[in-house]
């Protein structure tokens, strides 16, 4: 069979599709539609489109999944409906707009972080801090970013509410807890546990903020810390949710290490990440994050579950296995004898 092109084009001209997307989401579409659907005329006035451009526009979105149309109207689907109406919660537009803004810019740069090994991140690019330092330094882009976390992780947090074996545990711990997403999915399940967000300190009023709307005060606690420079609290279960792909080897093992201090025998840890397949071959998404990580941060990575055994052995998890999430994501669940 003669080699063909098609899929060289395809991913030579991927950035079209999200950047017509993201397009969308800052001129208000989805939002305009969910309040009144509409044909050409009629968005192209209320968006204030050029002639040349609303159809076609219109269109692309349609053929991307993103609009329905029906008699020449145009409709949200469910997705968008849910998701990029600005008048629903979870609202994902504005993180896509970060997205854009922030990431896709700094993706430019890969040929140099490919060469020099350095990030490209624009914030403070020339210091220490990165895109998530900057990031937490602004309170109102952190909580953007925290509450699109909570509902981009929506379906990986239930299945480990539904899989693990919570019955055995009393207490557990999220690790960079982000707004407590995961730990509200698993004891909503399970109402015998008692949880703890750990997270930097500026994160509370939105942890708090979130984690009230589902439980009485005390049931989820936050801890307030650096998990570099303070001991992790103690708990039968530490649970480490995209957290330990941010990080180099040596703090990688640092946080496993970590872990296992804050856990009593027979604790479990579990580490939920975009975990790359051993063979480096199937992942794309684990594999392309990896190199979100080498363009955004100094020294994190997304590594394979081989590495990650590895990692947990040394420091002294025993009964480790790999179970599937959501996506791309999986879980390496560990156990300390």
């Amino acid at each position: 069979m003669p080699a063909s092109s098609e899929n060289l084009l395809k991913v030579a001209t991927g950035f079209w599709a999200p950047r017509t997307l993201l397009s969308a989401v800052e001129l208000g579409l989805f939002t305009e539609l969910a309040r009144r659907p509409g044909d050409v005329a009629d968005i192209r006035k209320r968006l204030g489109l050029h002639p040349r451009a609303a159809r076609d526009f219109l269109d692309a979105l349609t053929a991307l999944g993103f609009l329905k149309r029906e008699n020449g109207t145009y409709h949200n689907t469910p997705e968008t409906e849910q998701f990029l109406n600005e008048d629903n919660s979870p609202y994902l537009g504005e993180f896509l707009r970060l997205m854009g803004e922030h990431i896709y810019p700094s993706w430019g740069g890969l040929t140099e972080s490919l060469r020099t090994g350095r990030r490209q991140s624009l914030e403070n690019s020339d210091g220490e801090e990165d895109f998530y330092a900057d990031l937490y330094s602004d309170q109102k882009r952190l909580k953007i970013f925290l509450g699109a976390m909570t509902a981009l992780s929506g379906e990986s947090s239930k299945i480990i509410a539904e899989k693990l074996p919570w019955s055995n545990y009393k207490s557990c711990v999220d690790v960079g807890a982000a707004e407590g997403g995961l730990l509200v999915e698993i004891i909503k399940q399970h109402s015998h546990l008692s949880g703890i967000g750990f997270e930097l300190p500026v994160v509370r009023p939105v942890f708090e903020d979130y984690v009230k709307t589902h439980f009485p005060e005390g049931k989820i606690q936050f801890c307030g810390g650096d998990f570099f420079k303070q001991p992790l609290p103690k708990a039968d279960v530490v649970l480490m949710a995209h957290i330990l792909h941010n990080w180099d080897p040596e703090q990688k093992r640092h946080l496993l290490r970590s872990a296992y201090g804050a856990l009593p025998q027979g604790g479990m840890l579990v580490v939920y990440d975009t975990i790359i397949d051993d063979a480096r071959s199937r992942n794309a998404f684990g594999l392309l994050m990896s190199l979100n990580m080498l363009v955004m941060t100094h020294g994190g990575f997304d590594y394979t579950a081989a590495d990650c055994r590895r990692w947990m052995e040394e420091v002294g998890f025993g009964d480790i296995r790999q179970e599937p999430l959501a996506g791309p994501d999986s879980m390496m669940i560990g156990f300390r004898e």
